[in-house]
């Protein structure tokens, strides 16, 4: 329990450095791309390619395998060293060493590892593609909450700025000076300028809960960004941005156009081992074995006494006919031969050469090689048709980008005109030559102009980006 207190203030002042810590982009897409579930899965299947490329190379090299068996036999049986058949129970015992090698395949190996490779340096470029459709994701997330928090503000003015000039016409009402209805359109207008607000806060919670859900981070801790200046954002000039020169850079940095690169190669490489496969291939084998059974052999020795049968071979000695009498033995026992020396004994070796021929299988080989051309073919057209979109991509960016511009400046001279509009208005008010409708009038038309010209600014800092981003320079805020 002291323990316990004693770490207490340690983690009370830990949890409020993490409260006040806000989150800048560079930090958002850092750990963006380190958490997001969908990147995660794209480097294991990166990993899983790679180990297919690993293993082609392993392929290279010689193949060995043991093998070892042992079993317990009984009835009749055929002995597994000396070939007898044999009626008795008994254990016996095999050990198998085995290896072999390609030695000439028309290099069906050698393309088969290029073609992994290709493979493993695309899928290593899918996960690129995917880290900065990531990164641009949270980043438009980012500029989101920017945007709605600089709505919240305006909101936020816009009700003080309604309230306070609903308690002067209160005072002025209760004095006297001006009707009820001032004060009854100014409540109206407080209790929508509320509402804007409210809207406001949640369309910010909800910016704020939506990059949190791409960034994977637990929505229940607290969270809050860095909010720097819009006008401080560095944007490049939109002149330096020209779609044909920012293409060029794009097909040679996007990880899109490498991705297809990669796989082109690959399905190259593919149809080249193939075709090998149609042609004979030369390998050599060679093996060591050896069995054990422990079978117990008759023990003999020699009585001393001889005897012949009909079957006894014949001499003839002077004319006489003598039978030769073979010596008798007589069983004095039985043994085993020892396990080693049956291991010895019994050893065999093997060597030699194998040619396959592939002669007809049905036309399996020839349609995978005329599929694997196709395959080339498919990715070709896959390259055209992602360096289209990307350059279609690009010049849609460069002339929203452009329209953005316009908008964006357009905007700002309306908030100008919005403002001194609102002086004049609110000076007339003052003095009892406006209504209160006319003000809330110019107010609201007001409020609308800074909205609309927030709104154009976040969207053109955005579309530069977007466009940056096609250039390879990555994301800078």
């Amino acid at each position: 329990m002291r323990k316990i207190y004693f770490l207490a203030p340690f983690i009370f002042f830990s949890t409020i450095g993490f409260c006040q810590e806000k989150w800048d982009l560079r930090k958002i897409v850092d750990y963006a791309v380190a958490n997001n579930i969908s990147i995660k899965q794209a480097d294991i299947q990166a990993a899983i390619t790679g180990l297919t490329y690993t293993q082609s190379k392993l392929g290279q090299y010689p193949s060995a395998s043991f093998n070892g068996n042992s079993s317990l036999n009984s009835g009749r049986n055929q002995d597994p060293t000396s070939f007898n058949l044999i009626t008795q129970n008994y254990l016996s015992a095999g050990m198998q060493l085995q290896t072999s090698i390609d030695i000439f395949n028309w290099f069906s190996k050698k393309n088969t590892i290029l073609a992994n490779q290709w493979q493993y340096e695309a899928a290593k470029a899918s996960t690129d593609k995917l880290k900065n459709d990531i990164s641009l994701t949270v980043a438009n997330n980012y500029l989101q909450i920017l945007l709605s928090k600089e709505q919240e503000n305006i909101a936020q003015v816009q009700l003080k700025q309604t309230q306070a000039q609903l308690g002067n016409t209160r005072k002025l009402v209760n004095a006297g000076s001006l009707p009820e209805l001032n004060a009854a359109e100014l409540e109206a207008q407080e209790a929508l300028d509320s509402a804007n607000y409210i809207n406001a806060k949640g369309n910010t919670v909800q910016a704020v809960l939506q990059l949190q859900a791409n960034m994977n981070l637990d929505v229940a801790l607290p969270f809050d960004v860095a909010v720097p200046p819009v006008e401080l954002i560095p944007i490049e000039q939109i002149a330096d941005l020209q779609p044909d020169a920012v293409y060029l850079l794009a097909i040679k940095n996007l990880p899109q156009q490498r991705v297809n690169d990669f796989k082109l190669k690959a399905a190259q490489k593919s149809a080249e081992a193939t075709k090998a496969t149609m042609y004979p291939s030369i390998g050599a084998f060679g093996g060591l074995s050896s069995n054990f059974i422990n079978t117990k052999n008759s023990i003999y020795m020699p009585t001393g006494s001889y005897s012949s049968t009909f079957l006894s071979p014949q001499i003839d000695i002077g004319g006489t006919i003598y039978k030769v009498n073979s010596p008798n033995y007589a069983v004095i026992g039985k043994e085993s031969t020892p396990f080693f020396r049956q291991v010895d004994n019994n050893f065999r070796q093997q060597v030699g050469m194998s040619i396959s021929v592939p002669i007809f299988s049905g036309g399996l080989l020839r349609t995978n090689y005329e599929r694997s051309k196709l395959n080339i073919k498919n990715a070709e057209l896959q390259q055209d048709a992602d360096n289209q979109i990307i350059k279609q991509n690009i010049y849609q960016a460069y002339n929203a980008a452009t329209v953005a511009l316009e908008k964006f400046n357009a905007s700002q001279k309306s908030v100008a005109a919005s403002q001194r509009t609102l002086d004049f208005s609110q000076k007339r008010y003052q003095v009892g030559m406006l209504g209160t409708f006319e003000l809330i009038t110019q107010q609201n038309n007001f409020f609308k102009a800074k909205l609309q010209a927030v709104l154009n600014q976040y969207d053109y800092v955005f579309k530069m980006k977007v466009l940056e981003f096609y250039r390879g320079q990555g994301l800078k805020l």
